[in-house]
């Protein structure tokens, strides 16, 4: 007698499609059989002949951080998480400047965390003022934490790192085979466009994206792959928005050097024109002056459909390794959320929060609109979305795949065709933000169940969320797989 028994649905790995036949036998919380045997459980849960996929893993995410005091909290986001098909979310544990005590820095996010998470959970370490001696404490974060991922940035003042920085940390992250994601923008571009436009008075949200254009990116791509490549160890790039900077992931990939990249749902379905006056769906659309500032995230949202396009082409041809949300909501109807860049009444672009809300949105959109329309195939989706996350991220161990052994993490969506149609409406999400940038798309599937380590989390047709706030645990986790055995240090760097 297994704990929970699912049946009669296509099991999708980033490599198969296991036939309706197969029967998942799931006992404390792991996959403990699957076969053609008909199987008895306490549970039984019937996919009607649906995908059952892995749980999703957000490998990007953005919670309970100070220069974003009307976001999401651990409560509130991984409610949305699970709700939208996640059992797994890496938030971020922020260095202010300044403060060189990591074990510091990761036990205030605990303290954050404490609240409870509806799923399982890590931290990636933000790192914006390294010293030699704060260096040296990342293996303590990797043996006390199982933090073995670090973000840095090539713009914004209070983050950003210049290439000397850079080129240290990536030495010290090789040695300790942590994973490094870039946020890669060219600062002083920004810069100096941002001076031109606040000299003419071009401060409306629109020029955000003006302020930021595509070759920013670009550079800033090119440039930290050439950097990683001095020093002989994989990157990732987050959120890249466009197939200008991806060709530069595309060709290092060629030549066989380790580089990854991820993007965002923004980049797939949104263009710069929603910064003008906001989603041509949205009811009252055209009310309000400001609502553009609703769009407003860096990378910012791109000039075309065939910018958009593009990056659909690079999640087709292999060149993209992870889909992230980039979950960096702020509500829009509050004076300490977007609406800060509403000065005297004038909209001021760079006084808006960035970040836009899309942690329960990510899976079905991606599903929806490249699964069911065949612009992907449903082991590419399994591939973006649960198993690259595992394995880039150390916990390909345990998540990001089905099969003997794992964690029982599943979403199981409905048959195609069996799901009613419906028109988002933020309402029908369970975060706490006052929008969602995706509002007035149609959905033509959803997660039906979520099901973390053998347990439901999530049954959208008999109560939505049905796990308790404190399931999801906190996930140590080890190195990444994805970029196998380096070469040799050269001794000049050793």
């Amino acid at each position: 007698m297994f704990d929970l028994v699912i049946h009669n649905g296509h099991i999708i790995t980033a490599s198969d499609v296991l036939p309706p036949s197969v029967y998942i036998g799931v006992k404390n919380g792991v996959i403990q059989t699957m076969t053609t045997e008909i199987l008895q459980g306490k549970k039984v849960i019937d996919a009607q002949g649906a995908l059952i996929t892995p749980g999703g893993i957000d490998s990007h995410v953005h919670l309970d951080q100070d220069n974003a005091p009307t976001g999401d909290n651990f409560e509130s986001g991984s409610r949305s998480a699970v709700a939208g098909g996640n059992t797994t979310i890496l938030p971020f544990a922020i260095q202010p400047k300044g403060e060189y005590d990591f074990q510091k820095v990761v036990d205030d996010y605990h303290k954050r965390a404490s609240v409870g998470s509806y799923c399982d959970y890590g931290f990636h370490l933000i790192v914006s003022d390294p010293t030699t001696e704060s260096l040296q404490q990342l293996s303590q974060m990797i043996a006390k934490e199982g933090i073995t991922s670090i973000k840095v940035y090539t713009t914004y003042p209070r983050y950003k790192l210049n290439d000397s920085q850079l080129l240290e940390l990536l030495l010290e992250t090789r040695k300790l085979e942590m994973t490094t994601m870039i946020h890669a923008e060219n600062s002083d571009v920004i810069d100096f466009i941002n001076g031109k436009l606040q000299e003419k008075k071009m401060t409306g949200t629109y020029y955000h994206s003006v302020s930021r254009p595509l070759e920013a990116e670009d550079e800033a791509s090119y440039r930290v792959i050439s950097l990683a490549k001095v020093i002989d160890v994989p990157i990732l790039i987050v959120h890249m928005s466009s197939e200008t900077a991806l060709s530069h992931v595309e060709s290092a990939q060629r030549n066989l050097v380790p580089i990854y990249a991820e993007t965002c749902p923004q980049y797939l379905f949104l263009t710069s024109d929603y910064l003008k006056q906001g989603c041509c769906h949205h009811k009252g659309h055209g009310e309000d002056p400001f609502e553009g500032a609703k769009y407003v995230c860096s990378p910012p949202l791109r000039q075309s459909q065939s910018e958009l396009d593009g990056v659909w082409r690079s999640i087709q041809n292999g060149t993209v390794t992870v889909f992230s949300s980039d979950h960096a909501p702020s509500q829009y109807d509050n004076p300490k959320g977007k609406k800060l860049g509403l000065v005297d009444g004038l909209p001021h672009y760079k006084q808006i929060p960035n970040g836009l809300p899309g942690i329960e949105t990510r899976l079905p959109l991606l599903f929806c609109y490249g699964v069911e329309t065949g612009r992907i195939t449903p082991q590419k989706f399994v591939e973006l979305c649960s198993t690259n996350p595992a394995k880039i991220y150390g916990l390909s161990d345990r998540k990001g795949t089905i099969g003997i052994g794992y964690d029982a993490d599943f979403t199981i969506w409905y048959p195609k065709g069996e799901m009613k149609e419906f028109i988002l409406d933020n309402e029908m999400l369970h975060h706490d933000i006052d929008y969602s940038p995706f509002e007035g798309m149609k959905f033509t599937n959803w997660p039906r169940y979520t099901i973390l380590r053998g347990q439901v989390a999530w049954d959208r047709d008999n109560g939505g969320v049905v796990n308790k706030l404190g399931d999801g645990n906190y996930l140590k986790r080890g190195p990444s797989t994805l970029a196998g055995p380096m070469k040799e240090i050269n001794p000049i760097l050793a």
